[in-house]
């Protein structure tokens, strides 16, 4: 298994699909898959009968996976960016392509 490249907590862009160019925080990821679920990002609207545990119903939004190739990591001027792995002080740490700043984490 290759070592993640976006992991939770991580700020993406979406690249791709009706969300292009929205920004949010890595939210859950599901490596298995190949999925990431972004918050605000890809917004799935489902229609809920009442029940006992939910007397309410009606439209209830999340937040749905989405293919880890739709979103990039984001840069501090909100660009896109990939990231690579690199050797720094005998730790591998990841590394944004396009600025060379450590991304933490």
């Amino acid at each position: 298994m290759a070592a993640a490249k976006i992991k939770k907590g991580d700020q993406v862009i979406v690249l791709s699909g009706k969300d292009k160019g929205r920004t949010g925080e890595v939210v859950k990821s599901l490596p298995k898959d190949g999925k990431v679920v972004v918050s605000g990002v890809n917004v799935a609207v489902r229609h809920v009968k009442p029940s006992q545990g939910d007397p309410q119903g009606g439209l209830k939004r999340s937040e749905a996976p989405m293919h880890i190739s739709k979103v990039a990591h984001v840069t501090a001027d909100g660009k896109a960016t990939r990231v690579r792995f690199e050797e720094r002080d005998g730790k591998k740490v990841r590394v944004a392509v396009k600025t060379g700043e450590v991304i933490s984490g």
